[in-house]
């Protein structure tokens, strides 16, 4: 018996575009379209770009003013569960922020990362608030849940938003 190529190569090319395929159809449809449809469909999101991997959920969010970041947070955790699963959800805010309102953030972050560090978490809205009078029109708003905790600086048309974790990101130890 002579096996011929041609017809051999038409068949495992047509399986792996049907299966490959078939494959991203799925991710894109039953996994990343309906977190992209949760994100969006909350008040103060432009636009959202889903990408999963094994371990990860990363949602790009272009964000407005009037985002409320912990409400969205739960949201997307909470109806986007069954995609979710026991992966990571990572959000990457992207606002309107402006050159005062990121040299601010720069200069309060020590304040916040010693809060974080010491697990002070009261003392993170007290102390952006005391910084907050730097500049004239910055408002400040933090809130907090089991996971994170969120600070929303406004600044008239110019807003930034953080999502500090609470549990810090733990570095490996090498063995010898």
């Amino acid at each position: 018996m002579k096996l011929r190529l041609l017809p051999i190569l038409i068949a495992v090319f047509a399986s792996s575009a049907l299966l490959f395929g078939g494959w991203f159809i799925y991710h894109s449809a039953a996994m990343e379209n309906p977190l992209n449809h949760i994100a969006t469909g909350s008040p103060g999101v432009q636009n959202a770009q889903t990408q999963i991997n094994s371990a990860q959920v990363t949602i790009d969010l272009k964000l407005n003013n009037t985002a409320d970041v912990r409400d969205l947070y739960s949201k997307i955790m909470t109806q986007g569960e069954s995609v979710i699963g026991k992966r990571d959800l990572k959000l990457k805010l992207d606002s309107n922020t402006s050159p005062e309102l990121e040299k601010w953030w720069s200069s309060a972050l020590f304040e916040v990362a010693q809060a974080m560090e010491t697990k002070r978490y009261a003392d993170i809205p007290q102390g952006l608030k005391a910084k907050a009078a730097q500049l004239p029109n910055l408002t400040v708003d933090t809130e907090m849940d089991d996971i994170n905790v969120y600070v929303r600086l406004t600044d008239g048309v110019h807003s930034k938003y953080i999502i500090l974790p609470r549990k810090p990101a733990v570095m490996g130890v090498w063995t010898q």
